[in-house]
């Protein structure tokens, strides 16, 4: 009996480690793959890439701080579209910088948390024109670096 238990119980131990290094490795090399860099303006931005329907989702939900000039980019599968962003779950003001062919066309500006709200109260932000991407960075970045609408935004570093 002990002769085929420890074989056994040798070869559950191999899978369960072969699975934690794989998935190490595999969170490593999203993370070092997400931050890109994007000019706006005459500012560099490092951002992350959200361009699956999760990492949308997930936005910067939960996130307790962001660099002066660091953001995250969501990139949509079609082009010419009208995303709903909201709230949910953030910790920190952003701004919102809607991105259309390479060009700004609309920015809600430092939008806060709503905490205590259920999901149904959120208030939800809209382009007041068709986008290809949104840009969220730290409230204030917008009037801090002189950004508006129809100024154009550098993505070759994407």
């Amino acid at each position: 009996m002990k002769q085929i238990l420890l074989p056994l119980l040798g070869v559950a131990i191999f899978i369960i480690a072969v699975g934690i290094f794989t998935n190490r490795i595999k969170n490593q090399k999203v993370n070092l793959s997400a931050k890109k860099e994007i000019k706006v303006g005459s500012i560099n931005v490092a951002i992350e890439v959200a361009d699956t329907n999760e990492e949308r989702k997930r936005g910067l939900s939960g996130r307790k701080s962001l660099g002066e000039n660091e953001g995250m980019l969501f990139v949509f599968e079609k082009e010419n579209v009208f995303p709903s962003f909201w709230m949910k779950d953030m910790l920190i003001p952003i701004d919102i910088i809607w991105i259309n062919d390479g060009v700004v066309v609309n920015i809600h500006k430092n939008v806060q948390s709503q905490p205590g709200k259920k999901d149904s109260e959120l208030t939800l932000y809209r382009p007041d024109a068709p986008i290809d991407y949104v840009l969220e960075v730290k409230g204030g970045f917008s009037d801090k670096n002189g950004l508006k609408v129809e100024d154009r935004i550098d993505l070759s570093g994407i």
